[in-house]
């Protein structure tokens, strides 16, 4: 079983802070936390971490965040044939501001001027397809090249070029915010109708399986919310990406939508009580102990 993962990568520098600081004062911190980030590339880690034969195609600068990116790749046991090093290109790298006190992160991504990453020719035939939307030319040719693959978008933003992706995939794991922008209608927690509403209108758009994420309440997938567990939060960061990258994982395990979506939720939930992104991936034997514990 092969899986592509396509899309953004991006170099994450997460400083854990106690409380939000006050604007304009200094703060001294006593640990950071530096590893890859990205929905597409986090997955494949993921993925990696967890033994699947998975390749990650996206771009990254012919530099010193461009190389690190590669080796924790190889790390994990990613394929990295196509990832293209780009010369006069920066890779795009973040700072993260992760307040324990409630979970919250705050980033500050910077990506320099838009490249497009160059045409490839894939020398295996890839039997998943996970995409983020960020590298559009080539995750448009990829789709139309292998149909007949299992086809993943982890849909975060509105924007025009990933809702025409969402149109080409078997299934649509999309945001709450990229829900209500896509159909114009708000969700309400409080008014179940209001999440069937939005839901039968993404089927109707898309055609295909969608999943949308509630953060700690889980998500909504066939009118219903499959719910997640309760952890203590200290860093959200990157926990849509793991939750994407587990989904990929176990539906290509051949598990049902449902086990496979709480599956996904057990891992979100597991990585916002770590700090960093990858660092705070769950390993599979801590989601085989906590799914036996709450099934």
């Amino acid at each position: 079983m092969k899986i592509l993962c396509l899309g953004h990568i991006i170099y994450d520098i997460t400083f854990p802070l106690e409380k939000f600081p006050t604007e304009n004062t200094k703060n001294r911190v006593q640990e950071r936390i530096e590893c890859g980030g990205g929905p597409a590339s986090t997955a494949a880690y993921l993925l990696g971490c967890w033994g699947a034969d998975v390749y990650f195609a996206g771009i990254v600068g012919n530099d010193y965040y461009g190389h690190k990116l590669k080796e924790e790749f190889k790390k994990a046991h990613v394929n990295t044939d196509y990832l293209e090093l780009k010369e006069d290109y920066d890779t795009p790298s973040s700072i993260v501001l992760a307040n324990k006190e409630n979970g919250s992160r705050t980033t500050f991504a910077y990506k320099p001027k838009k490249v497009i990453m160059k045409p490839f020719e894939l020398d295996f035939k890839p039997d998943v397809i996970l995409i983020d939307g960020q590298e559009y030319e080539r995750s448009l040719e990829i789709l139309k090249k292998y149909p007949e693959a299992l086809t993943i978008i982890d849909a975060g933003r509105d924007r025009e070029e990933i809702i025409e992706l969402c149109k080409l995939v078997k299934w649509v794991a999309c945001s709450k915010e990229f829900a209500e922008k896509v159909t114009g209608m708000e969700i309400d927690y409080n008014n179940f109708d209001t999440l069937t509403s939005v839901y039968k209108k993404m089927k109707e758009m898309f055609k295909n399986e969608v999943v949308i994420t509630l953060e700690d309440k889980g998500c909504f997938y066939n009118n219903e919310i499959i719910k997640s567990i309760k952890l203590k939060s200290v860093d959200s960061t990157g926990a849509g990406d793991i939750f994407h990258g587990a989904l990929t994982y176990y539906l290509s395990r051949g598990y049902d939508a449902v086990n496979a979506l709480k599956l996904a939720n057990y891992a979100g939930a597991i990585s916002v009580s770590r700090i960093g992104t990858r660092n705070s991936i769950p390993t599979k034997e801590e989601m085989e102990a906590v799914y036996n514990e709450f099934k």
